[in-house]
């Protein structure tokens, strides 16, 4: 018996010990630069693909340029011009408005869409059955979904013969496509999944004893929703808003489709001034476009933790 009790000892020694190996590794990586080399393949695909971009982007946006090629060169005209414009300011208060209505709406949908999927679906089954419905219609192009509006809104669409037929209106109605009214209709079905996304995960997160007790308290249906399931929802909320107003600012597609070139939004300004090889004045629209979007994502998440859905 004692010379078990030894043996154990002595490997138990044994194995505490630092191997040969493990000894030549720590002297070769110290312990303070070990995080730095695992972090550093992250680092150096950010920085290729994210930061050196947008440092290219600021710096071409102070370029020269005329009809045919660009010049290096520092001026501050691109952004005078961009600032300085009536125009200019009136396409970024057109893009915030197409931000803030497809905001609402999608918030709202999404809002009920996931609430009913975490709390009136009861079978895991059946929520994996829903959610996977919802998701379908998006995995189609973006392009596909947002032209198959055109046969429905158009004069002799399905809505206009619908209400021609049951005598509500006595001609088509003309603004129901290539108008504001179908770039945030368009705009609400291609980004509502971004929306009910997060707030469905966040909702399945909520501990149901927190709504037990509250109804235990004598609390309402909707006292339960406004005072225990929104507050709590606040980071699922917050990241679908960044995930849709971001979408929408950055989107030119949807608008130059479906207002028929009517209505402006700021990336459909870029996109033409490269068209006709602005690139530097097109440089600096998406150096203040990426201000802005920064500043209302700083907003968001001064307002909520988002790291506690993360």
């Amino acid at each position: 018996m004692a010379v078990t009790i030894e043996h154990t000892s002595s490997a138990g020694g044994a194995g505490a010990a630092a191997s040969p190996r493990q000894k030549a590794r720590a002297a070769i990586v110290p312990a303070w630069l070990a995080p730095y080399l695992q972090a550093a393949p992250l680092a150096v695909i950010l920085g290729l693909f994210l930061l050196l971009p947008l440092v290219m982007i600021v710096v071409v946006s102070f370029w020269d340029y005329d009809f045919a090629t660009m010049y290096p060169d520092f001026i501050l005209l691109n952004y005078e011009e961009t600032l300085g414009s009536w125009v200019t300011w009136k396409t970024y208060l057109n893009t915030l408005k197409f931000a803030a209505l497809v905001w609402a709406i999608t918030l709202f949908v999404g809002f009920w869409v996931a609430y009913f999927l975490a709390f009136h679906v009861r079978s895991a089954g059946m929520q994996s059955i829903l959610f996977l419905v919802c998701t379908v219609p998006f995995l189609t192009s973006n392009i596909i979904r947002m032209i198959s509006w055109i046969p429905v809104l158009g004069r002799n669409g399905l809505v206009n013969s619908a209400l021609i037929g049951m005598g509500i209106v006595s001609e088509p109605l003309e603004w129901l496509l290539y108008s504001d009214f179908a770039v945030v209709l368009a705009m609400i079905h291609l980004y509502t999944l971004f929306m009910v996304v997060p707030i469905f995960n966040t909702l399945m997160r909520i501990d149901r004893a927190l709504i037990e007790v509250a109804r235990d308290a004598g609390a309402t249906g909707w006292q339960i929703l406004w005072n225990v399931i929104v507050p709590l929802a606040k980071p699922g909320m917050a990241i679908g808003t960044i995930f849709v107003v971001t979408l929408v600012m950055a989107d030119f597609s949807t608008v130059q489709v479906m207002s028929g070139g009517q209505s402006a939004s700021v990336a459909l300004m870029m996109k033409n001034q490269m068209a006709l090889m602005q690139y530097p004045a097109a440089a600096a629209n998406a150096v203040v476009l990426l201000a802005v979007v920064l500043l209302m994502v700083a907003g968001i998440l001064r307002v909520v933790d988002i790291r506690k859905e993360l």
